[in-house]
C-alpha cells in the first residue's frame, strides 16, 4: 500500500518539484512539528531496513525496501521511515536494474513526504540532496541540502558521504577527501563508505592507496558490487586490462545485468585477438548495438569514442546525454575517459550547460 503511494505521488512531484518545493519546506519550517513518537512494532521495521540498507545488495535493498513499507503501513506519520524509503530508491538505481526515471521520482515523493512530517531530521535533506544532483542536475540546491543536513546533524554519516561523493563529481577532490574522512572517523566499518574513499582516493591522485582498500574491502566483502566497479574503472586507467575486464565481468554478474556482461565479454574477446584497440572497438560494437535497442546510455558510448580518439562522435554522443539528462552524465567534468576532450570548446560549453564548473 506504501509503494503505491509513492509511485502515486512521484508522478505528481516530477511535475511540480521545481516549483513548489521550497514553499512547501518554508511553511514546514514555520511551526515546528511535535515530535513523533513511532509505533513500537513500526519502529522495529524501521531498524530493520536500517540494517539491510547498509548491506547494498539486490536481495537487501528490497528486503529494506519491504520493511520500511511495512513499517509506513503500521505507521503513516513515521518521518524516518519515508527517510528510509527515499534512501533505498536511491541506491535502488544503482545497486539493482531499476530504472532511473523510475527510482528518483518515487525517492523524491518519499523524501516530500518526511519533510511535510518532520522537516529537522538531516537524513531527509541528504536524500533530496541526492535526487537534487544526480536526477534534477540542480548542484546549487543539492549542496545547500548537504549543509542543512550536516547544519542539523553533524554526526549524520549519510549527510557527509553523499555530499564526499557529490564534491568528486564537481572535481573538488581535497573537499571530498575531508567529506568521506568524517564519515569514516563515524562509521568506521562500513563498507560503503570504504568504497567510495577508495575511489576518491583515486581521483585525489593516490592510485595505490586507493587500489589497496578496494582490494582489502574486496576480499572481505566479495558479494559487494562497489569495490568490483570501481578497481574496474581504476584498472582501465592505469592500463590493467586484464583486472578491468575481469572485475567489468564481476560486476556484471553482481548486478546481474546481462547486457553489461556481454559488453565486458566482448571486451575479452577483443583483447585476446588484438590488445586494446581490439579491445575498444568490440566493446564499441557491442555498445552501438544495445543503444540501438534502448539498452545503453548515450554516455557510455561516448566514452568509448573518446577513448578511440573519436572526438566529434563523442561529443555528439554527449551533447544526447546531457540533453536528456542521464544519471551517467553525473561524471561529465571527472570522468578519465574524457581527458582527451578537455580542451576542445564544444566539451566545455556542454560542463557549463549541465551546471558543472570548469576545468
Amino acid at each position: 500500500m506504501v509503494a503505491a503511494f509513492v509511485v502515486v505521488a512521484g508522478t505528481t512531484v516530477m511535475l511540480t518539484a521545481m516549483k513548489d518545493r521550497q514553499a512547501g519546506r518554508s511553511n514546514s519550517m514555520s511551526t515546528p512539528p511535535i515530535k513523533h513518537v513511532p509505533d513500537p512494532q513500526a519502529e522495529e521495521l524501521y531498524l530493520k531496513g536500517e540494517f539491510y540498507l547498509q548491506k547494498r545488495t539486490p536481495e537487501s535493498l528490497n528486503q529494506a525496501l519491504d520493511s520500511y513499507s511495512q513499517a509506513l503501513i503500521r505507521d503513516p506519520s513515521y518521518a524516518e521511515a519515508y527517510v528510509g524509503l527515499a534512501n533505498c530508491y536511491n541506491l535502488l538505481r544503482e545497486y539493482t536494474l531499476m530504472p532511473p526515471e523510475e527510482a528518483y521520482p518515487r525517492a523524491l515523493a518519499a523524501a516530500r513526504q518526511a519533510i511535510v512530517l518532520d522537516d529537522s531530521l538531516a537524513g531527509v535533506h541528504s536524500a533530496l540532496a541526492f535526487v537534487d544532483s544526480y536526477w534534477l542536475w540542480d548542484s546549487y540546491g543539492a549542496e545547500r541540502e548537504f549543509k542543512r543536513a550536516i547544519e542539523l546533524d553533524p554526526n549524520s554519516v549519510s549527510a557527509h558521504h553523499w555530499y564526499a561523493t557529490f564534491l568528486l563529481h564537481l572535481g573538488r577532490f581535497e573537499q571530498a577527501m575531508e567529506e568521506i574522512n568524517r564519515a569514516q572517523r563515524l562509521t568506521p566499518s562500513s563498507p560503503a563508505v570504504l568504497a567510495d574513499k577508495g575511489l576518491i582516493l583515486f581521483f585525489a591522485g593516490h592510485p595505490n592507496d586507493a587500489i589497496a582498500l578496494l582490494k582489502q574491502l574486496e576480499a572481505a566483502e566479495p558479494a559487494f558490487l562497489s569495490p568490483h566497479t570501481y578497481l574496474a574503472t581504476i584498472s582501465l586507467e592505469t592500463g590493467s586490462y586484464p583486472i578491468y575486464l575481469a572485475e567489468s565481468i564481476e560486476s556484471a554478474r553482481l548486478l546481474r545485468d546481462p547486457y553489461r556482461l556481454s559488453i565486458a565479454e566482448s571486451g575479452q574477446q577483443g583483447l585476446n585477438q588484438g590488445g586494446y584497440q581490439a579491445m575498444l572497438q568490440a566493446i564499441l560494437a557491442r555498445q552501438i548495438t544495445l543503444y540501438q535497442a534502448g539498452h545503453l546510455s548515450a554516455f557510455s558510448l561516448a566514452l568509448t569514442y573518446a577513448r578511440l580518439g573519436r572526438s566529434r562522435e563523442a561529443i555528439d554522443y554527449l551533447t544526447k546525454s546531457c540533453d536528456r539528462r542521464e544519471p551517467d552524465a553525473s561524471g561529465l567534468r571527472v570522468d578519465l575517459g574524457l581527458r582527451t576532450l578537455h580542451n576542445n570548446p564544444e566539451y566545455r560549453k556542454l560542463l557549463t550547460k549541465a551546471g558543472f564548473p570548469p576545468l
